[in-house]
């Protein structure tokens, strides 16, 4: 689907901000709960890697380095996207929006951090994981933001694909490769992303439509959907799975049965009350809260796993 651009000038502050307010904004930049989701599972997947605590300096640089990176991606998004961040109620206030930061000193700040990222894993890690911070940077900035999410409603789900890096870069810098159980982490993230996202863009719907972007929430029926989010559902469960024959112990197991079960049953409640064109934003927002506690938990598990018992399938 071949949108066009959005273009809206960007609002210039009465006053310059002070130290303080440039701090907050360019910590804004870097979209920090973002940046949160993603360390949530850097940590236990170099936990799971190792067997234990991998060294302090190690965690600490992979941390640093992914925060970084994350930042980096989401600093790079919000220039290329503040003429749409204008139109959207929900990224109005974004920093490039209210005029708080220019573009210039947005898109500086973008490469220092995207460079002091790489330079970090390269040399507090390993030069794979370095690599693969760039991978991650260049999918989120390149892929999604310039190429896909202007012009398909698959935008999320490839585009996604960003989001997924963090396990492949705590792997690597752990082993200084990437095995089977790291690429099947990468693929629960994966499939994790579009039952995440787009309940939140059905409630967003018109600031979608409003911006030209054509985010499957926005431009399709509650009904259509929240089938996908049921397929994804049961196939995101299923790859979680995937991890037990490869050396998951019983407390992982145990939360990715009972996780993904539980799961599963909002993703078809919510497809119900589609059904039933009884669908409200309430109830597409805790399918959306619901998918975070559920990746928190998952990977929760996954750092406890190595330290009780033993893997499940020997």
């Amino acid at each position: 689907m071949k949108t066009q651009q959005v273009t809206a000038p960007v609002r210039s502050p009465q006053t310059r901000p002070g130290f303080g307010r440039k701090a907050k904004a360019y910590f804004a930049l870097t979209k920090p709960r973002v940046i949160e989701l993603l360390l949530v599972t850097t940590l236990p997947t170099m936990i799971f890697a190792q067997g234990g605590f991998p060294p302090f300096g190690l965690i600490l640089a992979t941390m640093i380095g992914g925060a970084f990176a994350a930042g980096s991606a989401g600093a790079f998004n919000c220039y290329f996207d503040r003429d749409i961040d204008k139109v959207m109620h929900r990224t109005e206030n974004r920093p490039l929006v209210t005029g708080e930061l220019t573009p210039r000193e947005a898109l500086i700040f973008s490469w220092v951090l995207g460079i002091g990222a790489i330079a970090i894993l390269w040399f507090g890690a390993n030069p794979l994981t370095g690599l693969l911070g760039v991978a991650a940077i260049f999918l989120y900035v390149v892929l999604y933001t310039l190429v896909l999410k202007r012009r398909t409603s698959q935008n999320i789900v490839w585009g996604g694909a960003a989001g997924c890096m963090p396990v492949l870069i705590a792997w690597a810098a752990v082993t200084n490769s990437v095995e089977w159980p790291a690429v099947v982490l990468f693929l629960v993230i994966f499939l994790w992303t579009p039952p995440h996202y787009w309940p939140l863009s059905m409630k967003y719907s018109e600031d979608y439509v409003a911006a030209s972007v054509p985010m499957l929430g926005a431009i399709a029926g509650a009904r259509v959907v929240s089938v996908q989010v049921v397929l994804y559902a049961w196939a995101m469960v299923a790859c979680s799975l995937l991890l037990i024959p490869a050396g998951a112990g019983w407390v992982y197991s145990v939360a990715a049965l009972a996780g993904g079960a539980w799961f599963i049953r909002e993703s078809h409640r919510l497809y119900s009350l589609a059904r039933q064109g009884e669908l409200s934003n309430r109830a597409a927002m805790k399918v959306f809260h619901g998918s975070i506690s559920y990746l928190t938990v998952l990977f929760l598990a996954l750092a406890i796993d190595p330290f009780v018992g033993s893997a499940v399938l020997g």
